[in-house]
């Protein structure tokens, strides 16, 4: 693994073995192991996408790995004002050992990489989530110890959660059905590798048939950043799509809830089963830091060698 870009591009043997990875990191940060595995090392944070969890998450991370953390929003960059994204890339290239991104477009981050010559790594674009998704991954196993026959459902937006939720969901091997509103399928790629799966995969714009015998159920914002001017018509899109009791019950009894946050309570999830699966979304929510440090290992550790 060079870069990570998005869960298309892992395997299933490179998902695991982040996941494994995570769980160490996260057993030596409970027990004050010390690990810093890339003592040195200058990680650049561009942020061109605000974010709360993100930036925390992966300056904490980089931090606890012995490494320099360096937070670049686009107002610091001269990207904002003009330069082209190759001029930056192939500077920041001569003065980091690696780059976390959260931007719009998927390119940007593809680009970077090219350009720049280091490890780019994915912190969120339009298209894909990849960072989040390890960490669902790490707490889904977490608490129900395998993947095996498990059944996944995603309910609301075909966004870049449930393009990387369906990639990474079906690679480690767990049974997959999303319930999105007519229009707002997940890219055409994504259903395109979600064909090689066959009826391992169901995509329907009823969530009651999506949640029917569901272990996890997960959901995210319906209107996200950028698409503010369409909050009015997404509302009335994803009528009947917001998480209750009563629409869970078809799930399994020992369902277990997952959102990325923030969390609109009353819209895509009702307070009810926000709280009473608080301490999945809030270990998801610390999971992401354990995860973001594994990758980060695994794509930079080599470079101190």
């Amino acid at each position: 693994m060079e870069n990570l870009f998005k869960m298309l591009d892992l395997s299933a043997t490179e998902i695991t073995d982040i996941l494994d990875l995570a769980d160490q990191l996260k057993y030596e940060r409970k027990h004050g192991i010390s690990h810093k595995l890339l003592e040195g090392q200058k990680i650049g944070m561009i942020f061109e996408k605000s974010s709360t969890r993100t930036r925390i998450s992966f300056e904490v991370g980089i931090t606890e790995l012995g490494a320099t953390p360096l937070f670049l929003s686009s107002s610091d960059l001269q990207i904002g004002r003009g330069e082209p994204l190759c001029d930056t890339a192939r500077v920041l290239g001569r003065y980091l050992d690696g780059i976390m991104i959260r931007t719009f477009k998927q390119s940007t981050v593809e680009d970077l990489a090219k350009y720049s010559g280091l490890g780019v790594i994915n912190g969120l674009t339009d298209f894909s989530h990849p960072c989040q998704v390890l960490a669902d991954l790490m707490t889904i196993r977490e608490f129900k110890i395998s993947f095996y026959n498990l059944k996944l459902c995603y309910v609301g937006d075909g966004n870049n959660m449930c393009n990387s939720l369906v990639v990474g969901a079906l690679k480690v091997g767990m049974r997959v059905s999303i319930a999105v509103p007519k229009g707002y399928e997940p890219d055409a790629t994504i259903l395109e590798f979600a064909k090689e799966y066959g009826d391992k995969f169901e995509m329907t714009t009823k969530p009651e048939v999506a949640v029917k015998d569901a272990d996890v159920i997960v959901t995210d914002v319906w209107t996200s950043m950028g698409q503010e001017d369409e909050t009015q018509k997404r509302a009335e899109a994803f009528k009947g799509y917001c998480l209750t009791k009563d629409l869970l019950s078809a799930a399994n009894k020992d369902y277990m809830v997952l959102h990325c946050l923030p969390a609109h309570r009353e819209e895509e999830i009702s307070a009810e089963v926000f709280e009473e699966n608080a301490k999945y979304i809030f270990e998801e929510a610390e999971n992401r830091l354990h995860a973001q440090k594994a990758v980060m290992v695994r794509l930079y550790q080599k470079r101190t060698q």
